[in-house]
């Protein structure tokens, strides 16, 4: 296997057709195609099922390309080892991260890093569910906390999720002073994945010092609103068209502005914390480890262990 199909398997991994592979590493679809099924022969399994405008990677080919990004990762990350480390970062970083959250708080900090890193070239792709579509990016931002043994994971931002309302909703309804009372309002439900987003869960903090919280309680709301966009369930919770459950880190600044209210804020409604998701740590570049350092001190995140084990993803934060 040569480093042609190492950087092959990862594009293809990017992409969603071989045309858009054929695109970026400059060479004709036909001959991609013939490449890839010279890998394949060689093999003996199919990494990739196409037609004339989508493909994807089999699981076998999903395998690969995250061996192969970590293989690239390694091979790239070589020349810092003989560098000075006060020499300048320089190098490409691709980054995958949610739509929103991308948009709002990972774009502006790429951008002041890139302006004091002139040596460095981003790519940052948005997308509905970053994970576990983007093995091939250098750094996933993930909202929830995945298991995945072979990638290293660096919490970057605390995010609990938040009842809201806006005042004039609550003037007009009233203010749910317990759980149950939910259920008596509008509420407004965010679509995402294959989650049953009627379904909320909620408990009493734990008030004393070692002292367990209680055991959930568990709601089936009937939405008044639905949508499978967070920022517009937001807006139409700041317009007043009922209670919304959403992350911290969508809402914080809306409550900061008097825009909405956060609701029963003595219970916990769950949390998904933001975290950086890197395929190991064993030839981390400088510069990944550079970016990764710089997200974590402005992103607000409290020192932690880097690697998560044996847990399930716990939303999207799309």
């Amino acid at each position: 296997m040569e480093l042609a199909d190492l950087r092959l398997v990862t594009m293809l991994a990017r992409s969603e057709s071989l045309s858009a592979a054929a695109r970026v590493l400059n060479v004709t679809p036909s001959a991609l195609s013939m490449r890839l099924k010279k890998l394949e022969k060689s093999l003996g399994v199919t990494l990739a099922t196409r037609d004339a405008r989508h493909m994807s990677l089999t699981a076998d080919g999903a395998r690969l390309a995250r061996e192969a990004q970590g293989l690239l990762s390694a091979i790239e990350a070589l020349p810092d080892t003989f560098r000075d480390q006060t020499a300048q970062l320089a190098g490409h970083i691709r980054i995958a991260a949610p739509f929103g959250f991308g948009r709002v708080h990972i774009a502006p900090l790429l951008a002041r890093f890139a302006r004091a890193n002139p040596g460095i070239r981003l790519q940052l792709d948005l997308l509905e569910t970053p994970w576990p579509h983007s093995h091939a990016a250098d750094i996933v931002i993930q909202i929830g906390t995945v298991r995945d043994s072979s990638w290293s994971a660096r919490p970057l931002l605390a995010n609990e999720r938040w009842l809201c309302a806006s005042p004039g909703y609550i003037a007009a309804r009233g203010y749910p002073r317990e759980p149950r009372e939910i259920l008596e309002h509008d509420c407004i439900c965010i679509r995402e994945n294959d989650e049953d987003v009627t379904l909320w869960r909620v408990r009493r903090r734990k008030s004393d010092a070692g002292r367990k919280p209680s055991s959930p309680t568990t709601l089936r709301v009937t939405p008044a609103f639905t949508t499978n966009d967070g920022s517009v369930a937001r807006r139409w919770a700041e317009e007043g068209l009922g209670l919304v459950l959403r992350s911290q880190w969508d809402v914080a600044d809306a409550v900061a502005a008097g825009k909405l209210v956060r609701l029963l804020s003595d219970r916990d409604f769950g949390s998904a914390p933001v975290i950086a998701l890197v395929p190991t740590r064993k030839g981390r570049s400088l510069r990944i480890q550079a970016l990764l350092s710089y997200l974590a001190a402005n992103l607000g995140a409290e020192p932690a262990g880097e690697r998560t084990k044996g847990r399930r993803v716990a939303d999207t934060g799309a």
